[in-house]
C-alpha cells in the first residue's frame, strides 16, 4: 500500500500542476498526522510522546511518513531541475479553540501554566555522575530558583532539580541528558530579570551557572576579556579597575554576564557604549544537543558567515546554554562630571534630553527622573532632593573637556526652564548619585511594601521621546495606582515602575491596562515594547504587532532547527500560536 502511494506520488512530480499538488498532499499529511495540541507550537512535555507532531521535526521526520513527506521537495527538484519547499506554513490551526493564556495574543494572565511529568528513571544518576553533591533536589532551593524575585508573574510549577556546573564539559553532559529524556532546562544567572525569564512552567532542570565565575583571560594590549557567565558586572569591574579598564554596561546590581547577554540588557552608559550587542566579541555555547559552539573568532570585527555571537545574544536560552564570553573593554575616563537639574515638567527635561542629544555633546549618560521616583529616592535614602522631574548627566574625557560640555548643557537646560543646575566632580559625590539611581526599584517597592512592581521597558526613536513621555505621563497622574517613571532618556528607553497590590482584582487591571497603553503608545510611534529587559514570558504577547507574523515564524525556524525537542527554557520568547 505505502508503495503504491509512493510511486503515485513520485508519477504527480512530473506533471506540470506538481508543486500546488505537493502542497495540497502535504496539507492532508499534515491534518491527518499533527494532534491539535502539537499543532498548536505550544511548549509540552508529556509522558506519551506525540506520534507525528509536526512541533517535534525530528520525531517527525523518523517515522515513515515523514522520511516521505520531507523526501517530496528534493524528489520534485531532482525531476523538476528546482529546489522547492514541501509544505507551507500552516498556522490556522494554531489557535483554533485556543484559550488566551500568558504570551497569547490578548492575554492578561500573570500565572505561567505548563505542563508536567516526573523526571524518569536514570536522569538523577546521569546528573550525579557529572555533578556529584551539586545536584540539588531540596524543595526550598526549588522553589527559589523557580519564583521570579523581581517579576510579578507566578508559576505553577518549579524546577524538579537545580545543578551547578562548574565547566563548559559538564554543561555539555548535562545538556545530553536533558535532551536524550527531552527533561526541559531553564538557564539561571543572577535572577535579576524581571519578565519570568527564570521560570520553569514545564518543571525539568535549572542550571544555575553562578559557580562559573572565573575570569580565563585578560588581554590589556586588545582591551579585551574573556570570562565565564556566571561572574556579575560588577565583580568584574572591581576585577579590571587596577588595569585602568572597565566593562561599560551597567543593569541592575546582581546581574551577570550570562544573563546581560541572554537578555540583550543595556544601562545607562548605552548612549555611550552600546548594548552587549555591541560589547560582546564572542561566545562559546553549548546547544541543545550537547555541542559546544564558538561563535566567532577573537578579532574586533568579522565579516565570516553568519553572525552566531549576535543570534545568540538576546535568545533568553532558548536556543543554548553561554559557558563563556568574550568582552570589549573601555579605559577608564580620566575625568567624569554628574550633573543634575530639575525642570518644571518632564516634558522640558526629555525635550533637554533630545536637544543634548543633537547638540553633539558626548554625554555617556542622560537618565531622567520624574516627580513620583524622586520622592521614593528621598523616602529611601532620607534625602532631601528637590522633587521635581530630574535630569542627571554623566560628562567624560579631560577635565577641561568635561566641564565645557557641563557648561554647554547648564545652557540647553536654561533654555528649557531649567533651575537649580548642579554638579559634582569627587569620586564620592559621584558614587552616591548613582547608587541611588542603580536602587531605584528598591526605592520604589520601599514605597509600597504590600505591592509588586510591573515594569514597562518601552523605548522609542529619540524624536518622539518627549511624546510618549509625556502621553504615559499623563494617563498614569490619573491612575489610582503609584507609578514612578525613570528613563534612559538619551536613547528613547524609559520604564515605569507600577506599584500594584496582587491580592486586589482591581490593582492587577489597572496595572495591565496603563502597560498595554505605554506598549501600543510607543508600537504606534516605531518603537518596542522591550528595549532592554527582554521578552521573556511577559512580552511575547506584543511582538506579532511590532515585528510582525512572518518574522516570528522564522524565529520559530530556528529555534526549531536547532532545539527540535524544544528543551532550551520553553515557554519563553517565541508566543505560542506562532507555528511554521
Amino acid at each position: 500500500m505505502r508503495s503504491s502511494s509512493m510511486a503515485s506520488s513520485f508519477r504527480l512530480l512530473s506533471s506540470s500542476k506538481s508543486e500546488s499538488r505537493i502542497r495540497v498532499l502535504s496539507r492532508a499529511l499534515q491534518a491527518r498526522h499533527c494532534s491539535s495540541r502539537s499543532c498548536q507550537n505550544e511548549p509540552h512535555v508529556s509522558t506519551a510522546e506525540p506520534k507525528y507532531a509536526l512541533g517535534r521535526i525530528g520525531d517527525f521526520r523518523q517515522s515513515a511518513q515523514g522520511r516521505w513527506l520531507y523526501a517530496l521537495p528534493f524528489a520534485m527538484a531532482v525531476s523538476a531541475g528546482a529546489f522547492a519547499v514541501g509544505f507551507e506554513p500552516q498556522t490556522s490551526g494554531c489557535e483554533a479553540n485556543e484559550t488566551p493564556r500568558v504570551g497569547g495574543k490578548g492575554s492578561t494572565e500573570l500565572v505561567v501554566k505548563g505542563s508536567h511529568k516526573e523526571l524518569p528513571e536514570g536522569f538523577l544518576d546521569e546528573l550525579k555522575a557529572v555533578c556529584g553533591d551539586r545536584v540539588i533536589l531540596d524543595y526550598d532551593e526549588r522553589y527559589f530558583h523557580g519564583k521570579p524575585q523581581h517579576s510579578f508573574h507566578s508559576v505553577v510549577n518549579i524546577p524538579d532539580v537545580v545543578v551547578s556546573p562548574k565547566s563548559t564539559e559538564e554543561v555539555s553532559k548535562i545538556v545530553k541528558a536533558c535532551n536524550k529524556y527531552k527533561i526541559p532546562i531553564v538557564p539561571y544567572g543572577g535572577a535579576t530579570s524581571i519578565e519570568g525569564h527564570t521560570l520553569a512552567p514545564h518543571g525539568g532542570l535549572c542550571i544555575d551557572m553562578t559557580s562559573m565565575k572565573n575570569v580565563k583571560a585578560l588581554h590589556l594590549e586588545d582591551m579585551d576579556v574573556v570570562v565565564e557567565p556566571g561572574i556579575g558586572w560588577i565583580e568584574l569591574n572591581e576585577y579590571l579597575l587596577p588595569y585602568g579598564l572597565f566593562f561599560p554596561l551597567d543593569p541592575g546590581p546582581g546581574a551577570t554576564i550570562g544573563g546581560m547577554c541572554a537578555t540583550r540588557c543595556s544601562g545607562s552608559l548605552a548612549v555611550r557604549y552600546g548594548t552587549m550587542r555591541d560589547n560582546v566579541i564572542n561566545l562559546q555555547v553549548v546547544l541543545a544537543n550537547g555541542d559546544v559552539v564558538k561563535t566567532a573568532s577573537r578579532a574586533r570585527k568579522s565579516a565570516a558567515g553568519y553572525d552566531l555571537t549576535r543570534l545568540i545574544i538576546g535568545s533568553e536560552g532558548t536556543l543554548g546554554v553561554i559557558t563563556q564570553v568574550t568582552l570589549r573593554l573601555q579605559k577608564i575616563p580620566e575625568s567624569t562630571v554628574v550633573a543634575m537639574c530639575n525642570f518644571p515638567t518632564i516634558k522640558d527635561a526629555a525635550d533637554v534630553a533630545i536637544a543634548t542629544m543633537h547638540s553633539g555633546i558626548q554625554v555617556s549618560r542622560v537618565e531622567l527622573l520624574d516627580e513620583v521616583q524622586v520622592h521614593a529616592i528621598n523616602n529611601a535614602n532620607g534625602k532631601d532632593l528637590p522633587e521635581f522631574p530630574t535630569l542627571m548627566f554623566e560628562f567624560v574625557g579631560t577635565e577641561a573637556y568635561a566641564r565645557e560640555q557641563t557648561v554647554r548643557v547648564q545652557n540647553i537646560s536654561v533654555e528649557h526652564h531649567g533651575f537649580d543646575f548642579v554638579f559634582v566632580e569627587t569620586p564620592e559625590e559621584k558614587e552616591k548619585l548613582w547608587k541611588m539611581r542603580k536602587e531605584a526599584l528598591w526605592a520604589n517597592l520601599a514605597l509600597e511594601p504590600e505591592c509588586e512592581a510591573m515594569t514597562t521597558d518601552v523605548c522609542v526613536p529619540l524624536s518622539h521621546l518627549a511624546e510618549v513621555i509625556a502621553r504615559s505621563k499623563a494617563e498614569i497622574d490619573s491612575s489610582p495606582l503609584t507609578c514612578p517613571v525613570i528613563a534612559h532618556a538619551g536613547d528613547g528607553n524609559f520604564h515605569t515602575v507600577i506599584l500594584f497590590n496582587p491580592e486586589k482584582e482591581e490593582h492587577r487591571q489597572e496595572a495591565e491596562r496603563l502597560n498595554n497603553f505605554m506598549v501600543h503608545a510607543a508600537l504606534l510611534m516605531e518603537g518596542t515594547c522591550s528595549g532592554e529587559h527582554g521578552v521573556g514570558t511577559g512580552k511575547m504577547k506584543y511582538l506579532e504587532k511590532e515585528l510582525g507574523i512572518e518574522a516570528l515564524r522564522t524565529m520559530a525556524l530556528i529555534k526549531h532547527a536547532v532545539d527540535p525537542n524544544n528543551i532550551m527554557n520553553p515557554g519563553k520568547l517565541i508566543p505560542p500560536h506562532v507555528c511554521f
